[in-house]
């Protein structure tokens, strides 16, 4: 074989290798394009938007965010905090009716808190925060974002710009209670004594009791007390760890709106 044939069979043979290797990056990148795509929902689109329709630049923001807090734990609440918070945002929605704005300021700090609770950066990191929530619960976070926004923009006479309106308020307070929903919601251990007709605490308290430890008995008895004691007539789903928007919510019952 003269020396011609083998140089050109070797160019061939790297031209071959060379389309093989572009055409599988091309793969990967279109693969990853669609996996950001499933995993963020709206909040992808929402980064294409933020970056003028520049989908490379916003796949790179979205991957770094998984990068960052993609290994994020998210850590239990214990059932008597679960309750506290389900209380509080409770007060929160019966405050809209007099006082929209304090109620969708204290919904702002009362979701950080949360947030803060299972294991994600505090709120006073509130970007990081925000992008640490949108890797693991993409779906709902836009909401608690217009709540801050909605909690830190001007007041009327302030000079600084226009307020928010009332509906705007009840929009973004709405639209919130799905990430604070998610964030509160009970754990599998929890949703199985609540499917009994048993609150976690009870569970604790009769498998103490059945053992024979009457120290653990009334420990767990103490904490299963404990919550009730700070409990409403709140519309909550139990069952669910879910509370549902009373009247307060509705746009016929708002002053001012």
């Amino acid at each position: 074989m003269s020396t011609g044939v083998i140089i050109l069979l070797i160019v061939v043979a790297v031209a071959l290798v060379a389309a093989v290797v572009a055409r599988s990056v091309a793969a990967r990148g279109a693969g990853g394009g669609r996996g950001l795509k499933r995993r963020f929902g709206p909040e992808y689109d929402r980064a294409v938007a933020r970056h003028d329709g520049d989908t490379k630049a916003a796949e790179h923001e979205l991957e770094e965010r998984v990068k960052r807090h993609g290994s994020l734990r998210e850590q239990p609440l214990e059932s008597s905090a679960r309750e506290r918070y389900l209380v509080r945002w409770t007060a929160v929605q019966e405050q809209f009716v007099d006082s929209p704005r304090d109620a969708v300021v204290e919904a702002d700090r009362l979701i950080a808190e949360v947030a803060g609770a299972r294991g994600f950066p505090d709120g006073a990191r509130h970007d990081e925060q925000l992008d640490a929530l949108s890797v693991h619960h993409a779906h709902h976070v836009h909401g608690y974002r217009r709540v801050h926004r909605a909690a830190h923009a001007p007041t009327n006479g302030s000079g600084a710009g226009p307020a928010a309106g009332t509906e705007e308020l009840r929009e973004a307070l709405v639209e919130a209670r799905a990430l604070f929903q998610d964030l509160t919601a009970p754990a599998r251990g929890d949703e199985k004594a609540l499917s009994r007709g048993k609150s976690a605490p009870q569970e604790k308290t009769e498998k103490a009791a059945k053992t024979g430890n009457a120290g653990k008995a009334r420990k767990a008895r103490k904490a299963e007390e404990a919550p009730a004691a700070t409990r409403t007539d709140a519309d909550t789903d139990s069952s669910r760890g879910r509370t549902h928007a009373p009247w307060a919510l509705n746009r016929r019952h708002v002053k001012g709106s």
